[in-house]
């Protein structure tokens, strides 16, 4: 594989290249859209489910419709060079079903129907935690394989499909390149569910403790970053095959570290105590169980929750390498942009799931669409 560093799209075509971007309303379509509008020679498409939501700049060359919809998923990708999947249904606990019909079942048959359409690459948001956590001192591996837990319906989703993909790559008639953008943890104004919207309203109840002394590595990236790594994706040229590439900050620090400063900059508390991982799924499992009778839209703590607090330490390497992408954003302004942003809201309890009818914006099944059984998933990843 060539490993070409660039900022800029192919040049010497004589056709812009048509890039279709589904989940284009949500908080990483709109980065998406952003980033790819500082690049020339192309034709962006905005894929999404309400039109009065598209960006302007966007609304003449938007298709709407619903990616649950067969015939949508077939006519959407007619036309089109790159797509970049963005758009998905998430939660951080539990509700499977909704996982199978509103994520899964929709991404596979997409790609299939990109494949069989001749689109020359996709690229999937996927997660930076679908693989195996970095043991103490070392980095998760690149092309780490993707891991189904059980425990997490949305990130066992994610995993089938990246496997399915995976093994989608090189087919169809245009060879279709497969880039599973393995995103780090989502840091930024306008996110309603990330790690301060998460965070701070449990903070303040004194009831979170430190999981392993917090020595955790947190690969936090901001929007913005995240956007660009999108556009790079899409466009770099030199890439073949099916490749996973993480997105990360070249700084990532500790969960002690970045708890901290989130708390500082919240006024509310640090955690006081310290609890092994054992012990923080146990009781993760246990408010899943409880949720029911307790009062609350989501549990206090979820096992998705922990699970994204493992060390993820990833090596920025691949992407510089692969796509010339470099995180610009200290994650630390990123952390304060968010808290900003959270604080004029109040710093209201967020849910951990979105509701069924909310848009497929964001990053299991009897039967495929097509007939064909679909991949197994142990059970059911929000947004990091």
């Amino acid at each position: 594989m060539s490993r070409t560093r660039v900022d800029t799209p192919p040049t010497g075509a004589t056709m812009p290249t048509t890039v279709l971007v589904t989940g284009a309303t949500g908080w990483l379509g709109r980065h998406t859209l952003d980033a790819l509008a500082g690049h020339s020679g192309l034709r962006v498409i905005a894929a999404a489910r309400d039109a009065s939501r598209v960006p302007p700049a966007h609304t003449a060359q938007a298709r709407i419709g619903d990616l649950t919809d067969p015939t949508y998923r077939h006519t959407v990708v007619q036309g089109v060079d790159v797509l970049i999947h963005a758009g998905t249904w998430s939660s951080f606990w539990g509700h499977a079903s909704h996982e199978r019909s509103l994520f899964l079942e929709p991404s596979i048959d997409l790609i299939d129907r990109a494949v069989e359409a001749g689109v020359g690459r996709i690229v999937l948001a996927s997660t930076i935690a679908i693989g195996t956590p970095a043991r103490a001192g070392a980095t998760v591996a690149a092309a780490d394989a993707p891991v189904a837990r059980g425990y997490w319906p949305h990130l066992d989703a994610m995993v089938a499909v990246e496997q399915h993909a995976r093994g989608a790559a090189g087919t169809g008639p245009g060879s279709t390149t497969v880039v599973s953008a393995r995103l780090g943890h989502f840091v930024g104004p306008g996110l309603s569910l990330g790690l301060v919207s998460a965070l701070v309203p449990r903070l303040r109840t004194r009831m979170v403790p430190w999981v392993d002394r917090g020595s955790a590595r947190m690969p936090l990236i901001d929007g913005t970053d995240l956007g660009r790594a999108m556009a790079l994706a899409a466009l770099a040229p030199g890439i073949e095959g099916y490749v996973p590439i993480p997105i990360v900050g070249a700084e990532q620090p500790t969960s002690r570290e970045a708890i901290s400063h989130i708390a500082e900059l919240a006024n509310v508390p640090r955690p006081v105590y310290s609890v092994p991982t054992r012990a923080a799924f146990g009781f993760a499992a246990l408010m899943e169980r409880l949720h029911p009778v307790l009062p609350g839209t989501s549990p206090f703590l979820t096992r998705a929750l922990v699970h994204v607090g493992l060390d993820w330490h990833s090596d920025p390497a691949t992407a510089r390498e692969l796509l010339g992408f470099e995180a610009r954003v200290d994650w630390r302004d990123a952390v304060a942009a968010s808290v900003a942003d959270r604080r004029a809201l109040g710093f209201p309890w967020p849910e951990l799931t979105q509701r069924p009818t909310q848009p497929l914006d964001w990053v299991s099944a009897p039967q495929l669409p097509s007939g064909r059984p679909s991949p197994s998933v142990h059970t059911r990843r929000s947004t990091s």
